[in-house]
C-alpha cells in the first residue's frame, strides 16, 4: 500500500528518476488558479487595449506612444505566454521536453528584458520632454524612436541567448529529474544579469526621474509665484497642477518598479545561483520565494498599462471608442480631427 502511494506521487510512476508530483490543498490551488488567472486576463486585456488604441488611431502615433506600444507588446506577451505556463504547472509535471523548456525560458528572459529596456527608453523620453522641451521635437522623432525600439528587442534577444548559451547548446542541463523544467543561472552570470537588467536600469531611471522631479518642482514654484502676482491666469494654475501631477506619477512609477523587480534578484544579491522552475515538483522554500519574485516581476506587466496609460485622457477616450465598436466606422482611424467621427475632440494627445 505504501509503494502504491509512493508511485502516485511520482510524475512517471515506473521510473525512480521521476520527479514527485506537487501536492497542495485543493482549496489553496483553486484560490491560486483564480487569482493568477485573473491577473493574466487583466494583463492581456489592458495591454491589448493599449496596442489597439495606439495602432489604430493615427493621431496617437507619437514617439512617446510608440514606446508605450512596445512596452504594451512585451507586457501582452507576458500575460499571453508566460503567465499561463506558470499557472498550468502549479500542480503538474513538465512533459513538453527539454527543448521546449529551454525555448520557454529564452522567450521569458527576452520579453522581460525588453520590458525593462522599454521602461528605460520611456524615462529618457520623459526626461528630454520635460528638461529640454525646446529641442524635444528634433531630438525625439518617430523614426529615432522606431530605431531605438528595434534595437531594444534585438539587443534583448542576443543578450539573453548569450546568457543562456549553456542551455541553448545543451537543453535540460539543469534538470535533475523527469517532469521538471528548470533553468539555473550561475552566480557569476546572475551578477552580470543583475548589473545589466536591474542595477543599471534602476540607476538610469532614478537619476533621470530625480532630475525630472527637480525640474517639475522648480516649474511648480514658478507657476505659484506667477499665480500670486497674476491671480487671473487660469492657464498658469492648470499648468502648475499638471506639473505636480506628473511629479507624483513619476514617484509612483519608480516605487512600483522597485517593488516588483527587487525580489527577483534576491538570490543573486545573496550570492546564490538563480534557479527558475516552471514546474512545482520538489519545491523547497528557496524556490517558493523564487516563484514569488517571478510572479511579482510578471505582475508589473499588469500594472504598467494602469500607470502609463490610464493617466492619459487619450487612452480612456480610445477605450470608449473601442468598446462601443466605433473603431469599425469608416473614419475611425482619425486621419483628421475634423472628421464627423471625432472620438478625441477636446482631449490632449501626447
Amino acid at each position: 500500500m505504501m509503494e502504491t502511494l509512493e508511485e502516485i506521487e511520482l510524475c512517471v510512476p515506473q521510473l525512480n528518476s521521476s520527479c514527485r508530483k506537487p501536492v497542495h490543498s485543493q482549496t489553496t490551488v483553486l484560490l491560486i488558479y483564480v487569482l493568477l488567472s485573473s491577473i493574466s486576463f487583466f494583463t492581456v486585456a489592458l495591454n491589448l487595449l493599449v496596442i489597439v488604441a495606439i495602432s489604430h488611431f493615427r493621431q496617437l502615433h507619437t514617439p512617446t506612444n510608440l514606446l508605450l506600444l512596445s512596452l504594451a507588446v512585451s507586457d501582452l506577451l507576458v500575460g499571453l505566454l508566460l503567465m499561463p505556463v506558470e499557472i498550468i504547472y502549479i500542480e503538474a509535471c513538465w512533459f513538453l521536453g527539454d527543448i521546449v523548456c529551454t525555448l520557454y525560458y529564452i522567450a521569458d528572459y527576452i520579453i522581460t528584458s525588453a520590458s525593462v529596456a522599454n521602461m528605460v527608453l520611456i524615462s529618457i523620453d520623459r526626461y528630454v520632454a520635460i528638461c529640454d522641451p525646446l529641442h524635444y521635437p528634433t531630438k525625439v522623432t518617430k523614426s529615432t524612436t522606431q530605431v531605438c525600439v528595434s534595437l531594444c528587442w534585438i539587443v534583448s534577444v542576443f543578450y539573453r541567448l548569450l546568457l543562456l548559451q549553456d542551455h541553448v547548446v545543451n537543453p535540460g542541463v539543469s534538470v535533475s529529474c523527469i517532469g521538471e523544467c528548470v533553468v539555473v543561472i550561475s552566480n557569476i552570470a546572475g551578477i552580470i544579469d543583475m548589473v545589466f537588467t536591474f542595477i543599471m536600469p534602476i540607476t538610469v531611471i532614478l537619476c533621470l526621474y530625480f532630475r525630472v522631479f527637480v525640474v517639475a518642482v522648480s516649474q511648480a514654484r514658478m507657476m505659484r509665484s506667477q499665480i500670486s502676482t497674476a491671480p487671473g491666469k487660469h492657464g498658469s494654475v492648470t499648468m502648475w497642477k499638471n506639473e505636480m501631477k506628473a511629479a507624483r506619477t513619476l514617484g509612483i512609477v519608480v516605487v512600483v518598479f522597485l517593488i516588483c523587480f527587487c525580489p527577483y534578484f534576491f538570490p543573486s544579491l545573496e550570492g546564490e545561483d538563480t534557479s527558475v522552475n516552471a514546474s512545482s515538483a520538489e519545491m523547497v522554500t528557496s524556490e517558493f520565494f523564487s516563484k514569488f519574485g517571478i510572479w511579482l516581476f510578471y505582475f508589473n506587466s499588469c500594472i504598467n498599462p494602469l500607470i502609463y496609460a490610464f493617466f492619459y485622457p487619450w487612452f480612456r477616450k480610445s477605450v470608449k471608442c473601442i468598446i462601443t465598436l466605433k473603431i469599425f466606422q469608416l473614419d475611425s482611424d482619425l486621419n483628421a480631427f475634423t472628421s464627423t467621427f471625432s472620438c478625441f475632440k477636446g482631449h490632449h494627445l501626447i
